[in-house]
């Protein structure tokens, strides 16, 4: 502004109306919740400037449309979670070899609180269950050692020889087997009856084990529809939406679940890409007007990270056999090999134990008790000693872990 004069400075006298009631709002109170998100209170007045002074007035003084909020939200700082667990209990016999087992718990590393199970669902988690000794028993011999009590099953006869049991050998769709020749077998008469009623069922409850494809999932006639995708260890998938018709404010979403990862969403979902950092992923969609729904492409490609043991397996399809990992004796502190299960999200899981000697003679194993996780509800059964037993999922994914 130097090129143009500059005005001299002068003085008014002034004398407008009044100023009009106004809201004011007070510094908000401290955050309800010391991680995560919470609620602070803050206290909101109405006042009024006269002679340069605030006036208390009315509530009703004030233009209630503008009034602010009391309670707005406040986040600290993020909240961490962590594993927390019970004193051991007393060993489950009076004598001979049994088990001794802790509860698990989530805890707010902050509130020192218990918090839904789920926030601390990828965190590592120490055992809970452990071999305990009472000393011998007057009679041991011929008995089994104690285990997780769920229904004892006799092996089948019709799996003696190796060439039966190879009938039993995992049918993978798309992913190589994790040992073993690759066999054909046909399928029996009751699989064949449901292929041909299933192939009529739509897109909705299906596993897809192709490396790439499109899944539609609009105008199905339910109002949940959840499927899968699969691939090999070492693989993750991406998934892009293509096209959504999900009316957000009816309250219908889409849910994508992973071992690593949990999102929904409904707003802004065309182009969004999900990535699942493993090698499964489950998708599940609500809607309440018929009609609408989603239209997903996926794709896999190598893991950026590794998420799996070396001696970690992927079982995928109708059946399998598992047989635990053998490993050497200077590994046994540093690795727990565990066998995934993935199943159509409309079918479910039986793990039946033929032959369980885990034993430290046995086969060159050094583990001595199994873990099986049922994923959906995150509950753990553990088998221990030469039990045989019968396990049924609640949903379709399942987790074996072999333990020393």
């Amino acid at each position: 502004c130097q090129p143009v004069p500059k005005p001299e400075s002068r003085m008014e006298v002034c004398d407008l109306n009044p100023c009009p009631p106004r809201w004011k709002v007070t510094p908000a109170g401290p955050c309800s919740s010391s991680c995560g998100l919470g609620l602070a209170v803050q206290l909101v007045t109405c006042v009024q400037i006269l002679h340069g002074q605030e006036v208390l007035q009315e509530d009703r003084l004030c233009p209630v449309a503008e009034k602010p909020l009391t309670s707005v939200p406040c986040v600290i700082r993020t909240c961490s979670y962590e594993w927390s667990f019970s004193e051991w209990s007393e060993c489950s016999t009076s004598c001979g070899n049994g088990i001794q087992t802790r509860q698990d718990f989530c805890l707010s590393s902050l509130t020192h609180k218990p918090v839904n199970p789920l926030f601390c669902r990828h965190f590592p988690k120490a055992i809970v269950v452990r071999g305990c000794s009472a000393g011998p028993c007057p009679e041991q011999e011929g008995t089994l050692s104690p285990g997780a009590q769920l229904q004892p099953v006799t092996p089948a006869t019709h799996l003696t020889t190796a060439a039966a049991a190879t009938e039993h050998r995992h049918k993978d769709l798309d992913v190589p087997l994790p040992a073993g020749p690759r066999e054909q077998t046909k399928p029996s008469g009751g699989e064949e009856d449901t292929a041909k009623r299933c192939s009529l069922c739509g897109v909705c409850g299906k596993l897809f084990l192709n490396a790439t494809g499109i899944i539609n999932m609009t105008g199905v006639e339910s109002r949940d529809c959840t499927v899968a995708i699969g691939r090999p260890l070492r693989e993750e998938i991406s998934v892009t939406i293509l096209e959504s018709s999900l009316n957000c404010s009816a309250g219908e979403v889409l849910l994508f679940s992973g071992r690593m990862m949990w999102r929904t969403g409904c707003r802004k979902l065309p182009l969004s890409l999900i990535n699942s950092r493993t090698n499964t992923l489950i998708v599940k969609q609500r809607v309440v007007l018929p009609g609408n729904g989603v239209i997903l492409q996926y794709s896999s490609r190598t893991a950026t990270k590794k998420y799996y043991q070396d001696c970690d397996q992927q079982l995928f399809g109708p059946r399998g056999e598992i047989v635990n990992p053998v490993q050497l004796p200077d590994q046994r502190q540093e690795l727990v090999c565990r066998t995934f299960i993935t199943v159509a999200p409309r079918q479910r899981i039986s793990i039946r134990a033929l032959n369980a000697d885990l034993g430290p003679e046995g086969n060159h194993t050094h583990f001595n008790y199994i873990l099986v996780r049922d994923v959906s509800t995150m509950k753990t059964v553990v088998f221990h000693g030469k039990q045989q037993f019968l396990w049924q999922s609640t949903g379709s994914q399942a987790e074996i872990e072999f333990h020393e």
